[in-house]
């Protein structure tokens, strides 16, 4: 038995969600996909930034999030943009119907990532920040930027 050598990694993020979002809970899925679809995740050429979840009788569905066709795929590829089937026990799905049931607040998937060989996608219950929230976030940024190269120069001095 080998272990994969891409064990954990990180194979698409999305970097948009925590300037976007507050966000709150998290959860781990799994994905139905097809064989092509792998390749092409494996290969890094997917994109979360406008993906989302979204429960449909009972079950999650990913939605809007662009995996490109894989280039050796031919006629086995699958539409980029298509609903992806998402893997939660029935607890997590009743939690995240009751979450999502009010106003303002989603599911956004946050990364996609390797375990044990299969490939998983990290999602959370967000609620979409106001253009203050994120100037507010933006400037406490920089403000910790600047604290640890201050912190940094007189460090090294």
């Amino acid at each position: 038995m080998t272990k994969d050598t891409t064990e954990g990694a990180v194979l698409a993020r999305n970097r948009a969600a925590s300037h976007e979002f507050h966000l709150f809970e998290r959860f781990e899925a799994g994905l139905v996909l097809t064989g092509t679809e792998v390749k092409s995740i494996r290969a890094g050429r997917a994109n979360l930034k406008d993906g989302y979840a979204k429960i449909v009788d009972g079950e999650v569905f990913l939605l809007n999030a662009h995996v490109s066709p894989y280039e050796q795929g031919n006629r086995e590829n699958v539409d980029p943009l298509r609903q992806r089937k998402l893997l939660l026990n029935a607890r997590e799905i009743r939690k995240i119907g009751k979450e999502t049931h009010a106003s303002g607040v989603t599911v956004v998937p946050l990364r996609l990532y390797l375990k044990n060989g299969r490939i998983k996608v990290e999602l959370a219950i967000a609620k979409g920040k106001k253009a203050f929230d994120k100037r507010e976030a933006i400037a406490k940024k920089d403000v910790e930027r600047e604290m640890a190269r201050a912190r940094g120069v007189r460090s090294r001095g």
